[in-house]
């Protein structure tokens, strides 16, 4: 039994200590999944605590043999920030911004000429990723950015293995239409 089934075992029996844990546990991982699917760090957040708000109520849905925990929230959170987007339309953000809040490493020896030069490629990127339709920039941030494996995707997105993989393809041959190849080198790096 791993720590996080014997968290939610404890939960399942009324520990709120061990609900406290999950919740302080997955918190990162689902905001960093929602926000690379929104964009927008507020919007983010609150897409982010109401899956998991959902998550732990219902944990008694939760079934292990289905999915891991971490992929059964995914799925919540992927499904809160496909609503948030519905009811509103969200700014838009540079890959820079959106690599500042956790992914980018600065350059111990940095070139202002070279970070102007990729600034400018990470926010074509970005702009062009967060131009995709829906169902290939999830399959793009969850493959990429949030690291789930096609398997993990296709639970999570409610698809078939072959249907998540076709849909990274088809990200990748969009964005190959409007991006240069350094670009997608770039995007292939960062995300």
């Amino acid at each position: 039994m791993t720590q996080v089934d014997a968290l939610i075992e404890r939960w399942r029996q009324g520990d709120e200590r061990a609900a406290e844990l999950l919740y302080n546990t997955h918190q990162g991982r689902a905001y960093r999944l929602a926000y690379g699917l929104l964009g927008h760090a507020a919007d983010a957040e609150e897409a982010a605590q109401d899956a998991l708000t959902y998550a732990l109520v219902n944990i008694h849905r939760y079934d292990a043999r289905r999915a891991s925990f971490s992929t059964w929230l995914h799925t919540i959170t992927v499904s809160r920030c496909r609503d948030k987007r519905r009811r509103k339309l969200l700014p838009r953000l540079s890959l820079t911004a959106w690599l500042q809040k956790g992914m980018d490493v600065a350059d111990p020896n940095p070139d202002p000429e070279g970070e102007t030069a990729v600034s400018e490629i990470r926010s074509q990127v970005w702009q062009a990723v967060q131009s995709l339709p829906p169902p290939y920039r999830e399959a793009i941030v969850l493959r990429y950015w949030a690291g789930h494996t096609y398997r993990e995707m296709s639970v999570i997105l409610k698809c078939p293995v072959p249907t998540a993989q076709s849909r990274v393809r088809l990200a990748f041959k969009q964005l190959r239409a409007v991006l240069e190849p350094a670009d997608l080198a770039v995007l292939e790096q960062q995300l």
